[in-house]
Formats: C-alpha cells, sequence, structure tokens
C-alpha cells in the first residue's frame, strides 16, 4: 500500500463519504479512489458492511399488533398516490450509518484504554518487584551492618584477647589473627595472608584441648575476612595445620605450620 492510499484512508473521507457529509468534490475524489484502487474498495466494503451490521444489531422490531392496526388503517384510508420523498431511506441509512460510527468510535477507544490500562499494570507490577527486590537488600545490608557492629563491639570488648599466628618454616607467609573473649564465649579469627596449597590440600585449624585437639574449621586464602569460629571451652593453645582437602578429622600434628598458646 502506497504512502498516497495510506493518506487517503487516513483523511477520514471515506467515513464522511457514508455519512453524506462529503462536498461535491470530496464525493468525487472518494468515489474515484473507490473505483481507481483495489485496497480502498476493500476498505469501503468492509467499514460499509461493519456499520450495516451495527445497525441491524440496534434496530427493535416493533409489536405485531401495532403492524395489524396500520393495516387496518390503510384498508379504510382512502388511496392517495403519493411519491416517496427521495431522502427518507438516505436519512434513515445516515443517521444508522453515523450510529455505527460511534459504536465503532467507542469500541476503538476502550481497546486502546484497555491495552494503556493492561500496560500500566504490568509496569505498576514491575515497581512492586524491584521495591520489594529493594526491601531484600535493605534487609541483607541491614544485617550485614548489624553483623559488622556486633564484630566492632567484640574487637573492642576489654575481655577480647588478641592472638597473633605466624607461619614456621612450612608457611613461612601465613599469618592469622584470633580474637577469644572467654567472658561471652566467642572466637573469631581474620586470614591476613595463606600461602597456597596444592589442590589436594588445606589448611585446617584446631583447638588444643587437655587430652585431645578438637577441629574449628577449615581456612581458605579466599575467605580473607573476619569471622567466627566455633568457642572452645578451656582450649590450651591454637594450632593449624595442612590436611586433606576438605579436612580431616585427627589433627596432622607432623603438617603443623603455625601454633600458639592461650594459658
Amino acid at each position: 500500500m502506497n504512502a498516497k492510499i495510506t493518506t487517503f484512508l487516513n483523511s477520514g473521507l471515506l467515513e464522511k463519504y457514508l455519512l453524506g457529509e462529503t462536498s461535491v468534490a470530496e464525493t468525487e475524489m472518494v468515489e474515484t479512489y473507490i473505483s481507481k484502487y483495489p485496497e480502498v474498495q476493500n476498505v469501503y466494503n468492509n467499514l460499509q458492511d461493519n456499520l450495516e451490521v451495527v445497525a441491524k444489531s440496534q434496530a427493535v422490531e416493533a409489536p405485531a399488533s401495532i403492524l395489524n392496526s396500520i393495516l387496518d388503517e390503510l384498508d379504510d384510508a382512502p388511496v392517495v398516490e403519493m411519491k416517496k420523498p427521495a431522502r427518507n431511506y438516505k436519512s434513515w441509512y445516515k443517521y444508522s450509518i453515523a450510529a455505527s460510527v460511534a459504536a465503532l468510535l467507542f469500541a476503538g477507544t476502550s481497546y486502546i484504554f484497555y491495552n494503556q490500562n493492561k500496560k500500566l499494570s504490568h509496569e505498576n507490577q514491575v515497581v512492586v518487584d524491584e521495591i520489594f527486590d529493594l526491601r531484600s537488600d535493605i534487609q541483607m545490608n541491614n544485617k550485614r551492618l548489624d553483623d559488622l557492629m556486633q564484630q566492632f563491639k567484640q574487637l573492642n570488648d576489654p575481655e577480647t584477647y588478641k592472638y597473633i599466628m605466624q607461619g614456621n618454616n612450612r608457611a613461612k607467609n601465613l599469618k592469622t589473627v584470633a580474637y577469644i573473649n572467654p567472658k561471652d564465649k566467642t572466637s573469631m579469627i581474620d586470614v591476613v595472608s595463606l600461602p597456597q596449597l596444592p589442590e589436594e590440600q588445606c589448611y585446617q585449624i584446631w583447638a588444643e584441648l587437655q587430652d585431645k585437639m578438637v577441629s574449628l574449621g577449615i581456612l581458605s586464602e579466599t575467605d580473607r575476612q573476619l569471622r567466627k569460629i566455633p568457642y572452645a571451652e578451656n582450649a590450651l593453645g591454637l594450632n593449624i595445620t595442612i590436611e586433606p582437602k576438605g579436612g580431616n578429622t585427627t589433627a596432622s600434628l607432623d603438617n603443623s605450620v603455625a601454633e600458639i598458646d592461650l594459658k
């Protein structure tokens, strides 16, 4: 469909022509386009059919009693030859088409508002989801802030003792700092540096008790931040050993790389 036909169809002249409201020049133009361009003819036929369907769907059938009364009156009335006004049908048809156009315009407007409302509902849902995600982020950040404040409080507690653990000849660059509070029974460790190990090995920290070694967890270079470790009651010392990947149930003291006394 070329731009000329598109411009004509968007001008509204077809609708005016159906309503009988075009000027002589406009009527001639419309009829020229209808006869010359099949696309315009199809649009005109479809529009006319749709308007007629709407007009007929709004028509109300007269009761049979009224029709019988009219026929009785016609039988009694003298026959007078009358010429039917030429514009009666056209006027009725014009008003029917006008009503149909109004109905179609209302339907089109309603459809547009429906789509806009649907789009607005979707946008509102997106905003609600974003607010929900934002609230989740805020809650998570608040939790992290609470954890940091708690750690800060523990580090500044006069009852918290600081122990620096440095590596021996097996791991000269190893350095960790342990914070132990016997009063609150809390323990934290800060992994400062850990020499790299083969993939099949790991570092494991132990608490030395009177007659055994208790695992306090695995240390990782990727976890270089202050974190909690289990508190060992009456621990005599801390020991870091090299163990098989995943940790061990028994400390390999022959592979000890750092240790410190707590008593």
